[in-house]
């Protein structure tokens, strides 16, 4: 009878301590979900930066910066503020390598997705 009336005693201490460790794992479950989701996200987000179309588009964007590049020191050369030779000739051959290089890729690309 004694060991019953001091099991009785405990219960509530023992309800208080459930209590407390339902608290303690929610709290960190809600934690570990919080930084599940964020990782998440940033995995999301890395994703679409290295999906085929935004590798494309950088391609593409790219493209554009060689070609206005190339078109500027054209132009340059057109206006005489630059020399023939030495250095118009070794700046837009590389501007120009470039560009296509690229523009080959971005063609293998598209036609890799289809």
């Amino acid at each position: 009878m004694q060991l019953a009336r001091e099991n009785l005693e405990k219960e509530q201490r023992i309800l208080e301590l459930r209590n407390q460790c339902t608290i303690i794992r929610t709290t960190e479950l809600a934690a570990a979900q919080d930084r599940l989701a964020d990782l998440e996200r940033q995995k999301d987000e890395i994703m679409r930066s290295y999906s085929p179309a935004a590798l494309l588009d950088k391609l593409q964007t790219s493209m554009a910066k060689l070609d206005e590049e190339s078109e500027e020191l054209h132009q340059k050369f057109l206006e005489k503020d630059i020399d023939l030779p030495p250095t118009f000739v070794q700046k837009y051959k590389k501007l120009r390598t470039a560009y296509h290089k690229q523009a080959l890729l971005r063609l293998a690309g598209q036609t890799s997705l289809r």
